[in-house]
């Protein structure tokens, strides 16, 4: 074979795979800018891209260009978008026990979380659930604990909370309105003007990375951690079941692969870009960091035990699921208290 014959050839192959090349749009419940939230995913595609030779592109939407973010999980379900980056937590309406497959209160830390999803059964017992609503999804990245709030005001004991208003997020909403706290949910940028407004009195975000970015000390002085009610909180690639069974098996392997290392990309990431910002509100901005008493955290542990007995007697899936992650942590629990420092 002539020089020529071999360059018709590489040409033919490659004209052959850019034709095949599928397009798959990835709609984003977060926005691409935000730190771990949104950039983590923003690589995806090529490095699917380039497992699969460039059969599949996965390409990144931000928030609304497909559709708006709470209609993610049924447009998913249609049809209508094949793909998402996703919480899954945001379908509680829906799936009673999403929430727990996103993040709960004194939940488990990244290590005990990504055992139980990848080893313990969570992996296969979500995609069980989600499977009637048409919905397939890879564990595809890991955020660092939250803080637990932003605070106009100084919080010494549980009666400081009564009748404040809070913009907070999943099962720890349940938990402060046990204790008097006025929940609401609402955007970011909705959430900074009720601040600036008075209209609530606290706001619960994200991290210090984003938190930092948004610019909360703008609207609030007192900085509470730990973050209870998120210690740590996954985040999946979803598609619709028709568009993942459609995809060949290398397909369908370089996405499990790709987001099996963007687990361990963002955890790293996440441990590592905290410590920065949260110096810089403390020294450049007035913020004041709390840490919450042991007095505290113990009501905020009561009150999610009377949140638990409440939700497990209202719907037998998040009971199963409930008492499945339960029985895994029991377990663990012997190998933290003898495999890890205090």
């Amino acid at each position: 074979m002539n020089l020529k014959t071999v360059t018709a050839a590489i040409a033919l192959t490659a004209a052959a795979t850019a034709v095949s090349a599928r397009e798959i749009e990835m709609q984003s419940i977060y926005p691409g800018t935000l730190p771990l939230l949104g950039d983590s995913a923003q690589g995806l595609g090529d490095r699917i891209s380039t497992l699969t030779g460039g059969s599949i592109e996965i390409v990144f939407r931000n928030p609304g260009e497909i559709v708006a973010g709470n209609e993610i999980w049924d447009a998913i379900s249609t049809g209508a978008i094949e793909a998402a980056w996703y919480s899954p937590g945001f379908a509680e309406s829906v799936v009673p026990s999403a929430s727990l497959f996103t993040a709960f209160p004194f939940g488990p830390d990244v290590k005990e979380y990504v055992a139980w999803w990848y080893n313990g059964g969570g992996y296969e017992l979500w995609n069980e659930i989600s499977a009637p609503f048409n919905v397939h999804s890879e564990l595809c990245a890991i955020l660092a604990p939250e803080a637990s709030g932003w605070f106009r005001e100084e919080i010494n004991s549980v009666e400081d909370l009564a009748g404040k208003k809070m913009r907070v997020f999943g099962l720890g909403a349940a938990v402060f309105q046990k204790l008097g706290v006025q929940a609401q949910s609402l955007p970011p940028a909705d959430t900074m003007s009720a601040l600036n407004l008075g209209t609530i009195d606290a706001a619960e975000i994200s991290f210090p990375a984003i938190d930092n970015a948004l610019g909360m000390y703008e609207h609030a002085t007192h900085y509470y951690f730990p973050g209870w009610h998120q210690q740590t909180s996954l985040i999946v690639f979803m598609m619709n079941t028709d568009t993942w069974a459609g995809l060949n098996d290398q397909e369908r392997a370089a996405i499990t692969e790709v987001c099996a290392a963007n687990v361990a990309r963002t955890i790293a990431q996440g441990e590592s870009i905290q410590a920065e910002p949260l110096a810089k509100m403390i020294a450049e901005n007035g913020t004041i960091v709390h840490r919450w008493s042991d007095e505290m955290l113990t009501a905020f542990e009561s009150a999610w035990q009377e949140v638990v007995a409440e939700k497990t007697a209202e719907s037998e899936e998040f009971a199963r699921v409930w008492d499945h992650i339960s029985a895994f942590r029991e377990e663990y629990a012997d190998w933290k208290r003898l495999g890890t420092v205090d």
